[in-house]
């Protein structure tokens, strides 16, 4: 893109922010509200895929970390590819060709897996652009593949039914190659704009929101015009920004680029959002978002968890492990009692095929989904959230443990006539007490006071159900029902 055309794109955006409804500023912004399909549709699927999925190892920070002599990734590189000097990170460009990429056999298997949405890496940290892109020639049009691979995402998603999302990781790509520099390595100086390493700027302490070296003008409107293209390009749903979008620098470019986003899409005819993380925009212009963990009671307000199949990584790699299909479960039932959703991370090999575990993971989970969806789609938290003794904590990097739950753990949604009842650890005899449903006399009290009319088993049909409420509970005595999963209870109510 020539200096004119940058120019010219620039004057455009500000012609959208001026022509409303949206303006650039937080009291225009918190006039948003969240897409009505969000909250119909609670499990979505992330796809971190790129070249840190040709290195494959430690994580999906290897551009970083390879540049850091600290770091097993260091002397990783040099044993496995050679000096730093001859073979850096952009010599991986190459070698990712995509072969065994297709987007249509992704997308019925996220489908299968009980996803409503789908959120592809459009641009991860380490700069390289999934998409046909006029701004750098750093992308997989133009290198790599040769494949506009976040297009070919977003057809074979809306083929499939599945709402087409992306997220830009661009911002950390100010700090996140600089450790190249201090030593003699392939990212030297001068590096200008478009360049795949530019700018490699000293790496920040992350927890001072106004660090130095402070992000340029050049490179915020960067971010902008790159932000902006895949959302003309692309006209995703939802849009995610990772971390450090909330460092001082970001506010006002932020603002712009979200009265931008959402005026496109009052001219599009729809409703969008975007999530974000560690307040970087105002509390009510977009989707909070929890990385790798949950909020512990249930909000007035929608929110995401985004987390992973694998537990130490978002990318493929030679090391993954993975959690279990009920541990996932289990993390979703949490977030989605508390009016959460979640959007679990899949991580592609580097010749764009899913491994076999995530397939067989994905696949767990659709079973479930697929039993139990009347309690999930469009569901809406219950009076109470939950019962039992089993607390989770609440904040990010909390979901990588197997929780303890027993039968008397119980979390609610509410849809219609029913409440749903999500037991986290089915008995083996099919006896249950639900003490939030007790039989209370007390009517000034804000316990239930409804009538039960009908409870099954979502999934079992031909299991009989047994019931009775007193004072201390709504007691089952359940036959014909056998698993390892959470089991749902449908009450309907009169």
């Amino acid at each position: 893109m020539t200096s004119q055309e940058e120019q010219a794109y620039l004057e455009e955006i500000e012609r959208v922010i001026k022509a409303g409804p949206y303006h650039a500023d937080w009291n225009s912004l918190t006039d948003w509200s969240a897409p009505d399909w969000f909250l119909q549709k609670r499990f979505g699927i992330f796809i971190h895929w790129g070249l840190y999925s040709i290195a494959a190892h430690a994580n999906e920070w290897y551009s970083r970390n390879m540049y850091i002599k600290e770091k097993e990734e260091w002397e990783y590189h040099r044993k496995t590819y050679g000096d730093h000097r001859e073979f850096g990170y952009k010599d991986f460009i190459p070698m990712f060709t995509a072969e065994k990429f297709n987007p249509r056999e992704w997308m019925k298997l996220f489908k299968e897996g009980g996803a409503g949405y789908v959120f592809p890496v459009a641009e991860h940290h380490d700069g390289f652009q999934m998409y046909k892109s006029r701004i750098s020639r750093y992308n997989a049009w133009d290198m790599g593949p040769h494949r506009d691979l976040l297009g070919e995402f977003k057809e074979a998603a809306e083929e499939e039914g599945l709402v087409f999302c992306t997220s830009s990781h661009r911002a950390e790509h100010w700090f996140f190659m600089g450790h190249g520099k201090e030593f003699d390595s392939d990212i030297r100086e001068p590096l200008q704009k478009g360049d795949f390493y530019w700018p490699a700027m000293p790496e920040p302490d992350n927890q001072d929101l106004r660090s130095n070296p402070y992000p340029t003008e050049e490179f915020l409107t960067d971010w902008l015009l790159r932000t902006c293209e895949i959302i003309d390009e692309y006209r995703p749903s939802l849009l995610y920004f990772d971390w450090w979008l909330q460092h001082e620098a970001f506010k006002e470019v932020l603002k712009k680029l979200a009265a931008y986003y959402y005026n496109r899409a009052v001219q599009w005819g729809k409703k969008v959002a975007i999530c974000y993380k560690h307040d970087a925009m105002m509390f009510g212009s977009g989707i909070v978002e929890v990385e790798r963990g949950a909020l512990a009671e249930a909000k007035p307000y929608v929110w995401q968890t985004d987390t992973a199949i694998a537990k130490n990584s978002w990318c493929y790699t030679d090391t993954l492990e993975y959690k279990t299909s009920r541990q996932i479960i289990c993390n979703f039932i949490e977030i989605l009692s508390k009016n959460g959703n979640m959007l679990l991370n899949v991580g592609p090999r580097g010749d764009g095929s899913i491994p076999e575990e995530d397939i067989k993971i994905l696949k767990e989970i659709g079973e479930w989904m697929k039993k139990n969806e009347s309690a999930v789609s469009g569901s809406r938290p219950w009076r109470k959230s939950r019962e039992g003794t089993l607390q989770i904590p609440e904040g990010q990097f909390t979901d990588n443990l197997e929780l303890p739950y027993t039968k008397e753990d119980i979390r609610f949604t509410v849809k219609g006539d029913s409440i749903y009842a999500f037991v986290m650890q089915y008995p083996e005899d099919g006896v249950l007490t639900i003490r939030s449903l007790a039989d209370s006399k007390d009517q000034n009290v804000p316990e239930f006071h409804g009538l039960i009319e009908q409870i099954r088993v979502l999934g079992f049909d031909k299991a009989n159900v047994q019931w009775k409420t007193d004072s201390e509970g709504l007691h089952l005595q359940i036959q014909g029902v056998k698993t390892d999963l959470p089991a749902v209870l449908r009450i309907q109510v009169k």
